[in-house]
C-alpha cells in the first residue's frame, strides 16, 4: 500500500502571519477570534481580490504557501473540507433578498458563497482540471477530505494532491450561534483547563497541504490512518483502543487534543487525558480559536513537531516530557456529535 507523505504546509490564522509554533509567542484567544488577514496583492489581482470571499482569499494564500514549499507544479487532485464554506457571502446575498424584495439581484454573492466555490477557485488558479472535490460534513469536514485524498493515493493512482481545511466567521451566523450557546460570549471567561462556560472561542482560518507518495527532502510526516464518527456508542477510552488495535499501534509518543473550552464538552477530553495520562498531550485551539474544520490546524502541529522532534512550549497540556515523537496521534470532537482519530507518524 502506498504511503501518504505530507510535503508541504500553508496557513492563515488568527495569528501573525509571520507567527511560529517555536520562535513565537501566540496572541491569546477572545470570546471571538478574526483571521489576521496577509498580503494578497502578489498572488491576487487587486479588482478580483475586492470581490473575493475571505474564505477564497485565505485558502488561494495558504495552498500557494504549501505548494510552494513542496516545490510542485501540477496537481492530480484538489479536496477541501469546509462546514460553513463562505459563508459571508451567503449572509450578503441573503440580506440583499431581503432589502431589494427578491428583485434586481446581482448574482455574484451567490455564486460565491456555495460550499464548492473555493476548490474552484483553487482549480482556476493554478488552472487545473484535476478530480476537485468539497466535503462539508460539520466537524468532520476536513477529516473526510484527508481520507479521500489517502484513497486517492493508494488506490486511484494519484501522486500530487492539494488538501486543506478551511472556514470564516459570519457576523449574522455568529450571532446565531450565541443565542443556541455554540459559541463563548463576551463575558465568558475561555479557559482550556477548566472551563466553567458553554460555548468554543469563536475563530476562522485555512490550513493546506500537499500529499504525496513520495518522500522527499520537504517531507514532514506521514499520515498513517484517519477514522470519523458522527456518534460515540461506547466509551471514548474503549473507541481509542479499537482504533490502536485496528491500525497495530504499538506505542503512541504524543497525543494532540482538540481541546475547545467549552465545559459541555470537556468531559470527553478528560476521559482522554485519563487514558494517556503517561504520555505527552498537547493543545492548539489556544492559538487557532475553534471552527469546525480547526482540525487541519491540528495535523499542522502534528507534522511540525514530528519534523522538528520538539514540542512547542506553548502546545504542552501537561507536564509529561516525550522522549521521542514518531507516532502521534490526533483526537478531535465537535458539538459531541463528531469524532475523529488521526495518526501521524516519522518517516
Amino acid at each position: 500500500m502506498k504511503s501518504c507523505f505530507i510535503n508541504g504546509i500553508g496557513s492563515v490564522t488568527i495569528q501573525d502571519p509571520s507567527y511560529d509554533l517555536y520562535t513565537s509567542e501566540a496572541q491569546d484567544v477572545s470570546y471571538v477570534n478574526y483571521a489576521q488577514q496577509p498580503s494578497y496583492k502578489e498572488l491576487i489581482a487587486p479588482g478580483m481580490s475586492r470581490r473575493m470571499a475571505k474564505g477564497i482569499k485565505m485558502s488561494i494564500y495558504a495552498a500557494n504557501q504549501a505548494i510552494q514549499e513542496a516545490q510542485i507544479s501540477d496537481l492530480d487532485a484538489i479536496l477541501v473540507g469546509t462546514s460553513m464554506g463562505c459563508i459571508e457571502d451567503s449572509e450578503k446575498f441573503l440580506q440583499s433578498v431581503i432589502e431589494n424584495d427578491e428583485e434586481y439581484l446581482t448574482p455574484t454573492a451567490f455564486i460565491q458563497s456555495t460550499h464548492n466555490t473555493v476548490a474552484g477557485q483553487l482549480a482556476l488558479h493554478w488552472k487545473s482540471n484535476a478530480y476537485n472535490f468539497t466535503f462539508v460534513n460539520g466537524g468532520s469536514s476536513f477529516e473526510s477530505a484527508l481520507f479521500d485524498a489517502m484513497m486517492q493515493i493508494r488506490f486511484h493512482g494519484a501522486k500530487k494532491i492539494l488538501l486543506g481545511g478551511v472556514d470564516e466567521i459570519g457576523s449574522y451566523t455568529y450571532s446565531l450561534f450565541q443565542k443556541i450557546h455554540k459559541v463563548k460570549n463576551a463575558e465568558d471567561l475561555v479557559d482550556f483547563f477548566q472551563p466553567q462556560s458553554a460555548g468554543v472561542p469563536c475563530g476562522e482560518g485555512a490550513n493546506f497541504f500537499v500529499l504525496s507518495d513520495d518522500k522527499s527532502e520537504k517531507t514532514y510526516a506521514e499520515v498513517k490512518s484517519v477514522s470519523f464518527i458522527n456518534k460515540l456508542y461506547k466509551p471514548a477510552h474503549l473507541w481509542i483502543e479499537d482504533f490502536l488495535v485496528e491500525n497495530n499501534i504499538a506505542c503512541v509518543d504524543a497525543v494532540i487534543l482538540g481541546v475547545n473550552a467549552d465545559v459541555n464538552q470537556h468531559a470527553f477530553y478528560e476521559e482522554c487525558c485519563n487514558y494517556f495520562r503517561h504520555t505527552p498531550q498537547l493543545y492548539y485551539q489556544h492559538i487557532a480559536g475553534s471552527y469546525d474544520s480547526v482540525s487541519a490546524f491540528g495535523l499542522k502541529v502534528a507534522a511540525e513537531i514530528i519534523k522538528k522532534q520538539q514540542i512547542p512550549a506553548q502546545c504542552m497540556y501537561n507536564q509529561v516530557k516525550a522522549n521521542r515523537l514518531e507516532s502521534v496521534l490526533l483526537i478531535h470532537q465537535s458539538d459531541l456529535i463528531d469524532y475523529s482519530l488521526t495518526w501521524v507518524t516519522s518517516c
